[in-house]
């Protein structure tokens, strides 16, 4: 194995998985790529991020048919990356096997729960690399290391052969440090023909209050994609929306978890905050039984914040789960409603720059509670989302994120690929 310097960190184990076929015309010829250590690899111990889980679970007997995807469209795996321990964590600290280091940010977390997987391409060792998104585990880790993240719609790529947290949130994602590379994946991944025709977006609507609660200024976030979106596009196609409000009326089931008075409500927008309340609660009875037999039985020595969330999912009820699905639902048709074929909704992808290594707990968890508010409207709509960097601000990697309606992941992907020379020309204009 490499010297962890050399690797930043990111990898639990190399090894080289070569494509099944030699061909030269494959889409993914000549990358490269990085696995989380959640996917099945013939022959390995799937480590699931905690060595526990490791030494009580036998080596694969099959590969993930993911991984086997990529390989057949011609990539090269060159090992496993280190993640979150049983994916519950956006943060990227592992106490066991060390935090990979972030080539952006040293200083700060990388984000997880896939954080070797987002280090490997942020520092370029790989092309693209394979991750899991439930919570936000592509999203996060690509926004603080400075990559594209996407995460697809939900069921969308096969999660067979990749360790479940929480099945109605799981998504197999994908990391690349050039949007052309980030298509190409998607394209193997999603099984798209290969289109490159652009449908023109219809709308692009900005959520003006989600833009609020991040700590970077909005002019910062906004200004490349509104100019960028204007010269392709024109800007009769942008327009501003109060997504809290608008989800409050449409999406009723969430009165269930508004009458909470979270604490967390304080730090963020009532109904955005009602909705991460129910994402976390299905995630955390999901997590219960896929996992908790082996929890209570094992007893695994788990990381702090790490051990509090899973001890309290293993202690979860099945009191209100009904509503949480009444949620989904009503969800997916309001976005649906809002967005229609081709529309964009433009939202921070976390609440501002990666927080440091070792932060204060009780000062992240005011930040994780913004970052759910956020991530949980792609979680619980099953939408198709896509992180897209911005450079630094205050020598910080900032990011935007846009989401589409459930289905429509080719058409973001093939939007990402088309807005990004023009956005990198009005990013530099600003710099």
């Amino acid at each position: 194995m490499a010297s962890r310097d050399s690797d930043y960190g990111a990898f639990m184990e190399k090894f080289v998985l070569q494509p099944s076929s030699s061909a030269h015309q494959l889409p993914l010829s000549g990358l490269t790529f990085a696995i989380k250590d959640i996917f099945d690899v013939d022959g390995h111990v799937t480590g699931f991020g905690n060595p526990d889980w490791a030494r009580t679970h036998s080596a694969a007997t099959s590969t993930a048919p993911a991984v086997l995807a990529v390989l057949s469209g011609g990539a090269t795996s060159i090992g496993k990356t280190i993640m979150d321990e049983m994916a519950y964590s956006i943060n990227g600290e592992n106490k066991h096997y060390g935090t990979p280091t972030n080539p952006c940010a040293p200083d700060r977390v990388p984000g997880g729960s896939s954080s070797g997987s987002a280090v490997a391409v942020g520092a370029k060792l790989v092309d693209f690399s394979l991750g899991t998104d439930t919570g936000g585990s592509v999203r996060v880790p690509a926004s603080y290391c400075g990559i594209f993240g996407f995460r697809p719609s939900h069921s969308a790529v096969s999660t067979a052969g990749v360790i479940p947290m929480a099945q109605s949130f799981d998504t197999v994602g994908w990391f690349a440090w050039d949007p052309k590379i980030l298509n190409r994946v998607g394209r193997v991944l999603l099984q798209l023909a290969d289109d490159v025709n652009l449908v023109r977006p219809s709308q692009v609507i900005f959520a003006e209050d989600c833009l609020q609660l991040s700590s970077i200024p909005s002019d910062r976030v906004t200004q490349g994609l509104v100019k960028s979106v204007e010269k392709l596009f024109g800007g009769h196609i942008i327009e501003n929306v109060i997504l809290g409000d608008y989800v409050k009326d449409k999406v009723p089931s969430l009165q269930h978890f508004l009458s909470e008075g979270n604490k967390e409500q304080e730090y963020s927008i009532p109904s955005l905050a009602a909705l991460s309340s129910a994402m976390r609660l299905l995630q955390r009875y999901e997590f219960k039984n896929n996992h908790g037999d082996w929890v209570t039985t094992v007893k695994p020595d788990l990381g702090p914040g790490i051990s509090e969330r899973v001890w309290e999912a293993v202690r979860t009820s099945a009191q209100k789960i009904d509503v949480c699905q009444s949620v989904k639902t009503e969800l997916r048709a309001a976005l649906s409603a809002l967005l229609g074929d081709h529309g964009i909704l433009v939202i921070p992808t976390v609440p501002g720059p990666p927080p440091k290594l070792q932060m204060d707990p009780s000062a992240l968890e005011v930040f994780r509670a913004r970052a759910f508010s956020l991530l949980s409207i792609a979680g619980v709509s099953g939408f198709c989302q896509v992180s897209i960097p911005l450079g630094l601000h205050d020598n910080l990697p900032v990011a935007i994120s846009l989401l589409a309606k459930h289905g429509s992941d080719g058409f973001l992907l093939n939007l990402v690929e088309t807005l990004h020379n023009t956005l990198k020309e009005e990013l530099q204009r600003m710099s």
